[in-house]
């Protein structure tokens, strides 16, 4: 039985937690069905009225922020849910109906209810509840403890048309057409904003296209673009057509002698393959991976280290690998004796044979193809050979693991190597930037294919000038000269910077003499000028001297010397000189162990005049001997004294061995020839001659008559002697160190055993009388 003390207890506890839920709030989600009593209509009503203004604020700055940002997504379609606090005690403790005095303050509040929002537009019944709609939702009082109730159980008519989707709004009118979903719109204007961007699967590009994958979406400049770069690829494809026409149709070189035949009934692919333009063999992988000897160059360096080698290792394989699309050839008779010699057939693609001034006639080339081996079958030939690789370069040479790499980067292997890669012929600057008109009439002159092109334009009578004084610019202007004499041909013209012919080799005297001769012969000789334009003419090229002439030529051969090819030196760390060019090489012609270079590209050490680099026939046929001899373990050092020589017509040949420089002293001793045969008793008579050069020339004539001794002075308007036969000494340190012998031959062994004395000479018309000047 409870005590009395405790009774109160127990009741104020329960009184404390009956207070403390009676107090309490809670958050609900709204239920379908919200019962509100008719006491809270005001303060609900002025809560949802605050909902709707703060709903249509968000509405407007939605909208602002969708204008002023079109590519971002701003139109989401929500359920929204509100959150409605109320009272517990409204639900938890039903409420009385109203009083009576409150009856007619409650009739008040439901037509507030009914009434629409202000500012709201007249038909907007259509689409926005009013206030009772929004905030009544059938409430239904449990009459059950709260004795009579008003019964009002309102339903809204719009709960049946209005979707939760609050972009979506639906007419309650039958037979209209609800209005265009904003959201719709809004990606419309969205897609059009910003082309880049695909409408959803299904829906139709805002233009009416198919979209992404439609020919009407994406960038509106893309059409325009591909039509830009569809006219770039016409004109392209027109030009091409236009430029292969022209050059198809045009006849500049008129294919052979003649307005000839040569072209004219071959095609280009029979021409290449008679001239031998083509590799062979056809691919780089049918030569073998691994020669005995391995010889870089097809010239005569070349060949004549082959000769070598086979010489003392008679089952030698040695293979060739050259950039030129023939057999080994040797190049003096391209500008000498190929044009002396008659060609009735003139089939000169395959048959270069020349007559030599012997009498005796052989070919430009050392071998016939019948002697080289193919080079797929080098490694089986049991007695050895030669193979040539006609073609291909080499674009790196391995010294320490013997490997050389070819351009296309098949990798050979060897046990001794030889590079004898040449020199390439120089062009002028202004020639090679010329426009393309220009260039197709200016040419450079060193290979048979020169050659042929070359003979064409002379056999077609066009006038062609030669730029250079050199050994091939006199040597062709003399031969062309003849050609045309003999053909009645065009103009030959020779334009250089010197005062007269081989100025870089005679006595400035001797050349001034040499250049008469050569005008005497034909030749349009124009010293002292050099080219400052070329422009194209029509047919021809129109050539501005800085002397003031003009000359309007068909064709421009460039003979202005040349430059070793040493493009393999930086690959292959190999060391090139500075000053004269070409590979440095040891006194055995080795640059590395077993790489040995010879020929013009190397440059070598002389004992008796220094580090030289020689451009001549003769030093390549002796280097490349001792180069072969050395592969097959000779060691020999080269002290060769290697000679040249020059044909410049019928009345003007010389030879010449050592370091012949026109700007060293000089004595020359002349044997001048007179009009009777007998001979006079007079003494020699010698003239002493400093140029403007500083260069210092005697002239010591021993002559047959004493008359016109005064003529011997190149600027006196009198007759020039004539320097029929002579010698002419190259002085250093006083020592004999170069010998030219004037229309002397078959001296060369008498001049290279002067100049290995390497001694002085008190009397040099006493050494004059060892070649016989008279004889």
């Amino acid at each position: 039985m409870m005590s009395l003390w405790t009774a109160p207890s127990v009741m104020y506890s329960a009184i404390r937690r009956a207070h403390i839920l009676a107090r309490k709030r809670t958050i609900v989600q709204p239920s379908s069905q919200h019962a509100a009593p008719v006491f809270d209509l005001q303060r609900s009503c002025h809560g949802k009225l605050y909902e709707m203004v703060k709903k249509r604020s968000l509405d407007a700055r939605t909208k602002a922020h969708a204008q002023k940002n079109p590519n971002q997504k701003v139109c989401v379609r929500t359920d929204m849910e509100e959150e409605v606090e109320y009272d517990t005690d409204v639900i938890d403790r039903p409420k009385p109906p109203p009083p009576r005095q409150f009856q007619a303050k409650y009739q008040d509040y439901s037509q507030a209810a009914d009434h629409k929002f202000p500012g709201a537009p007249a038909n907007s019944s259509k689409y926005m509840p009013t206030a009772k709609q929004v905030f009544f939702k059938s409430v239904k009082y449990d009459t059950s403890t709260a004795g009579t109730l008003l019964d009002w159980q309102k339903q809204s008519d719009m709960d049946k048309h209005m979707s939760k989707d609050p972009c979506r709004l639906m007419t309650k009118e039958p037979g209209k057409q609800p209005p265009e979903d904003p959201c719709e719109q809004f990606k419309r204007m969205r897609l059009k904003n910003d082309p880049k961007q695909c409408p959803p699967s299904g829906s139709a590009a805002p233009d009416g296209g198919d979209g992404c994958n439609g020919k009407d979406s994406g960038d509106p400049n893309q059409s325009l673009k591909l039509k830009c770069l569809l006219g770039a690829l016409a004109a392209m494809v027109a030009g091409g057509l236009i430029a292969w026409f022209l050059a198809s149709t045009k006849n500049d070189d008129n294919k052979g002698a003649g307005g000839g035949s040569d072209g004219d009934n071959n095609s280009a692919d029979a021409k290449r393959g008679v001239s031998g333009l083509v590799t062979s063999p056809d691919s780089s992988e049918k030569l073998p991976k691994h020669v005995p000897y391995l010889i870089i160059g097809g010239g005569t360096a070349a060949f004549s280290a082959f000769r070598s080698i086979k010489s003392n290792d008679a089952k030698a394989k040695v293979l060739i690998v050259s950039n030129e699309y023939h057999k080994p050839y040797m190049r003096p008779p391209l500008s000498k004796e190929l044009w002396y010699t008659p060609n009735t057939n003139e089939k000169t693609i395959k048959d270069y044979r020349f007559k030599q001034w012997a009498g005796s006639e052989r070919s430009l080339f050392f071998e016939p193809d019948e002697f080289f081996v193919d080079p797929e079958k080098l490694e089986e030939s049991v007695n050895g050979g030669i193979a040539v690789a006609q073609g291909f370069s080499v674009q790196k040479v391995d010294a320490q693991n013997h490997t050389v790499t070819l351009n296309d980067g098949y990798k050979i292997t060897y046990d001794e190597c030889l590079i004898a890669t040449g020199c390439a012929p120089k062009n002028l600057p202004m020639f090679r930037d010329a426009a393309p008109s220009v260039r197709e009439k200016v040419m450079v002159y060193r290979t048979p294919d020169d050659f042929d092109r070359l003979r064409r334009y002379a056999a077609e009578k066009r006038s062609i000038t030669i730029v250079g004084n050199g050994f091939i610019g006199s040597e062709l202007a003399c031969s062309l000269a003849h050609y045309s004499k003999e053909n009645d041909g065009g103009k030959i013209y020779q334009v250089f910077q010197e005062s007269g012919n081989m100025s870089k080799v005679l006595p400035n005297y001797l050349s001034r003499w040499t250049m008469a001769k050569m005008k005497n012969q034909g030749v349009c000789v124009i010293p002292n000028a050099s080219i400052k334009s070329a422009t194209r003419d029509e047919e021809s090229l129109k050539l501005e001297l800085n002397n003031g002439m003009t000359l309007l030529s068909d064709i421009v051969v460039v003979c202005v010397g040349c430059s070793p090819n040493t493009n393999l030196a930086s690959p292959s760390k190999l060391e090139v000189d500075r000053t004269l060019g070409g590979f440095v090489v040891n006194a055995e012609l080795e640059a590395r162990r077993n790489l040995y270079v010879a020929g013009d590209a190397s440059c070598f050490y002389d004992p008796l005049l220094g580090r030289r680099r020689v451009e001549h026939h003769d030093h390549s046929v002796v280097s490349g001997k001792l180069a072969g001899e050395n592969m097959t373990g000779a060691k020999k050092p080269y002290v060769h004294q290697s000679m040249f020589w020059s044909d410049l017509g019928p009345e003007i040949g010389y030879e010449g061995i050592g370091l012949a420089d026109s700007s060293l002293p000089t004595v020359g001793i002349f044997a001048l020839p007179s009009a009777t045969d007998a001979r006079s008793s007079t003494d020699n008579l010698t003239v002493n001659r400093e140029e403007d050069d500083g260069s210092k020339h005697t002239i010591i004539v021993d002559e047959k008559s004493n008359s016109d001794v005064v003529t011997w002075d190149d600027d006196a308007h009198g007759e020039q002697p004539d320097y029929g036969r002579g010698v002419i000494f190259y002085l250093k340190n006083e020592k004999i160190v170069g010998v030219l012998m004037w229309n002397l031959f078959s001296r060369v062994g008498l001049a290279r055993t002067i100049i290995n004395q390497n001694k002085k000479y008190d009397d040099l018309n006493e050494v004059a009388k060892l070649f016989e000047i008279h004889s």
